[in-house]
């Protein structure tokens, strides 16, 4: 298993402050694991990855993205609302969310940028 940190330990150990890394997590830059009991824990891997070493494992790992639409602009609180959930729920499988997909257009046709480019990505095996 993942050798895991609290927060103030992991602060120590990349330089920075708690308030850093609680904003870093707010802002998705690097996103902490949460305890059952909803408290921030980082991993090792994390560690690995912030100073920007991996292990072979790693370095043949696909990307984990999140694909999020609604239909037009005046959902846009909604669309905010599916990236936030996602990350939540992936944030609570242990998954590291790489990247953050996003369209506003009609579920009817296929012309949404962003589902082609998941899709293009799908293809060449990212």
């Amino acid at each position: 298993m993942d050798k895991q940190y609290k927060p103030n330990e992991f602060a120590k150990l990349i330089n920075v402050s708690v308030r850093t890394l609680q904003r870093w997590d707010n802002e998705g830059t690097l996103t902490a694991f949460r305890s059952p009991t909803n408290r921030r824990y980082y991993t090792h891997n994390q560690y690995l990855a912030y100073i920007g070493h991996s292990s072979k494992h790693e370095e043949n790992k696909r990307k984990v993205v999140i694909y999020t639409r609604v239909s037009n602009r005046g959902q846009k609180d909604d669309l905010v609302n599916q990236v936030e959930f996602l990350k939540q729920y992936a944030n609570s499988k242990g998954i590291i969310v790489d990247e953050v997909l996003e369209d506003i257009g009609s579920g009817l046709n296929y012309n949404r940028k962003k589902w082609n480019e998941l899709l293009a990505m799908c293809r060449i095996g990212k």
